[in-house]
């Protein structure tokens, strides 16, 4: 209390006379120094008072900031000396502000965050930065890059601290030179790593601009912190500017190397969130490339990727079938991500207009690895199949081949390919399929023998047999109600049936 009682004093000493400006320095001391936590928020709320009103009141130099020693030598006005000087311990002020955003106590961060984020709108009210010409940008633009500095650490997570900060972002302007920020950040902090990952830094560059919602048209461009008055004329009030900044920044983070775990969660918000907002979405296909060969699950969320920007936005790439194919490993009926995988491959497999010689490599594939897969993939995978025949009726010739293959020695089918087109799929013929008829569950063996008959032209759904588990399969058969076994063709109506009946009449008569 004494100390809060002290800064108080300090505080109205110094707005009430130039005479006391010196005690300023009572306030940055306690600010600066490596007191209580208590006593830091006591002297950064203080600090936010002083050069707060200092702002409103302009009492602060306006203009290129001269050196403090020069300012005294040189010609300028007491009322220009004391104007410079305190500009000088506003700097030192926003300087310790900013290292205070890296101190071990939540609260001082977060109080620090605040306190810079009220002096960016004061100086975007208050400027001081001098208007030399109509098109003069008066935002804060190096206050804001100071916070986001502060916000992107190279070896903590500041997600929290990020989450915080995320109520600024709603602001137009506040969200465009955020991006314009983390752009300049992304260049200076990355191109000293020489390709090397920094996982805190680049998943900290990802919790914060991850979350950005960017506006679908000009009209919806409302909200901004502050409105200088040739407003209209500058970039920061039109979209296009605003979509480009957007898509320099996530191009420039995503050329650089990102730790395993960071591609799989840019690419499950590629779709949504990134790419309806970017000038040139094709650009990404690097990106995805990259993506591709790191393997497993991200490889196929990668070519969803692909998928996307070839169908919507018109991009040619003649191998991403090619790729989907060689992703076809004995692994996909036992992987945790089976289900995503199968549903991406059905949407990618929709169209009725790919090859014969495509889809047939895909049903020969998809039938040899059945060959060990575990029943509960077995119930989504023979359906799925089904729907491929469904679709292209050109490769029922593989089940409707009288003299075809019986086992693999004599199959013409090449399962080493890693070609599609060389596969020569369309030369075999499904005896797999006619290997599962003999499984030996018999919900597989039911499900294969559909191909005995004659598909209906209405698809299954397989969207509830993507999740299907072993455990879910078990439950089913053990909840599964015995049915009444017959054991004698006549119903027995007594001990000895009838003859008892005739013996005891016979008894009755003696």
């Amino acid at each position: 209390m004494a100390r809060a009682a002290a800064l108080a004093s300090c505080l109205e000493a110094v707005l009430g006379s130039r005479g006391n400006a010196n005690r300023v320095f009572e306030i940055l001391e306690l600010l600066a120094g490596q007191e209580e936590e208590e006593e830091i928020l006591c002297a950064a709320r203080t600090c936010s008072r002083l050069f707060g009103a200092l702002l409103e009141r302009g009492e602060l130099f306006v203009g290129r900031l001269p050196a403090e020693e020069a300012s005294l030598a040189e010609n300028y006005s007491a009322e220009d000396k004391y104007k410079i000087w305190m500009r000088h311990r506003y700097k030192e002020c926003v300087d310790c502000l900013a290292e205070l955003m890296g101190h071990h106590a939540f609260q001082v961060k977060e109080s620090s965050l605040c306190t810079l984020m009220k002096f960016v709108e004061l100086e975007a009210r208050y400027p001081l930065i001098k208007v030399e010409w109509k098109g003069t940008l008066t935002f804060p633009r190096e206050l804001l890059k100071v916070v986001v500095d502060g916000l992107l650490p190279l070896n903590e997570d500041a997600s929290l601290l990020i989450s915080r900060f995320q109520e600024y972002m709603e602001y137009d302007d506040i969200r465009y030179f955020v991006i314009k920020a983390v752009t300049e950040s992304i260049g200076q902090v990355m191109q000293k790593t020489k390709e090397r990952p920094l996982p805190f830094y680049q998943q900290n560059v990802f919790s914060l601009i991850s979350p950005i919602n960017m506006p679908n048209k000009e009209s919806d461009m409302v909200k901004f912190m502050v409105k200088q008055d040739n407003w209209e004329e500058l970039k920061v009030s039109k979209l296009q500017a605003h979509k480009q900044a957007f898509e320099k920044m996530w191009l420039s983070f995503l050329k650089h190397k990102l730790p395993t775990g960071l591609y799989k969660k840019v690419l499950v918000i590629l779709h949504d969130s990134i790419l309806p907002y970017m000038n040139e979405p094709t650009l990404m296909i690097d990106f995805l490339t990259v993506a591709y060969g790191i393997g497993g699950a991200i490889s196929l969320l990668a070519l969803n990727g692909l998928f996307i920007l070839i169908h919507q936005h018109n991009l040619e790439y003649p191998d991403f079938y090619k790729k989907l194919y060689s992703l076809l490993d004995p692994s996909i009926y036992h992987v945790k991500y089976r289900a995503r995988f199968f549903h991406l491959a059905d949407l990618f497999l929709s169209s009725s207009h790919l090859p014969a010689y495509l889809v047939a490599a895909f049903i020969k594939r998809l039938s040899r690895l059945a060959l060990t897969a575990p029943p509960e993939a077995l119930l989504m995978v023979i359906p799925f199949i089904c729907n491929l025949f469904r679709r292209h009726p050109a490769c029922k010739v593989l089940v409707h081949r009288p003299n075809g293959p019986e086992d693999v020695s004599e199959d013409p089918y090449i399962m080493e390919e890693e070609s599609p087109s060389e596969s020569r799929a369309l030369e075999s013929s499904l005896w797999e399929m006619r290997s599962l008829q003999n499984h030996y569950h018999p919900d597989v063996a039911k499900a294969a023998a559909v191909l005995n008959q004659s598909l209906s032209e209405i698809e299954d759904d397989i969207s509830g047999l993507l999740e299907l588990s072993a455990y879910e399969l078990f439950d089913k058969e053990v909840k599964k109600k015995a049915a009444d076994v017959p054991l004698e063709f006549e119903q027995i109506r007594g001990l000895f049936g009838k003859k008892n009946d005739i013996f005891a009449e016979h008894f009755a008569l003696d």
